[in-house]
């Protein structure tokens, strides 16, 4: 619990993993203590492939419901989280090309 005071609390997280992990530990954390959730921290990073968003926007039912066989999640929980990866890699996708088109707009009216 210290190591996580010192380390990491209120520490700015900036990275999609380490965002998706926080919204997970913090969702489920609802009604439980915090050293609870910091307890489960690994098994959680298991079962979200390392909180990484782009394999859990993948997730299909299959894997969803092998997830809450485990008894680890409720099947709201896996299924709203993996629908925010999902609308977060989209989002994040119309923003880059936002920002191509920017870009190339720029390089157009700088070379005709």
């Amino acid at each position: 619990m210290a190591a996580y005071h010192d380390g990491e609390w209120g520490v700015p997280v900036r990275d999609d993993a380490g965002l998706f992990e926080m919204l997970t530990l913090e969702g489920a954390q609802a009604g439980l203590s915090w050293r609870t959730i910091l307890n489960k921290r690994e098994g959680y990073r298991r079962a979200f492939d390392g909180f990484d968003p782009r394999k859990v926007a993948r997730y299909d039912a299959r894997r969803i419901a092998q997830m809450m066989r485990v008894g680890l999640f409720k099947p709201v929980h896996v299924k709203t989280l993996v629908a925010q990866e999902q609308r977060m890699l989209l989002t994040s996708r119309k923003l880059l090309q936002r920002k191509l088109l920017d870009v190339e707009s720029d390089l157009v009216g700088r070379h005709p």
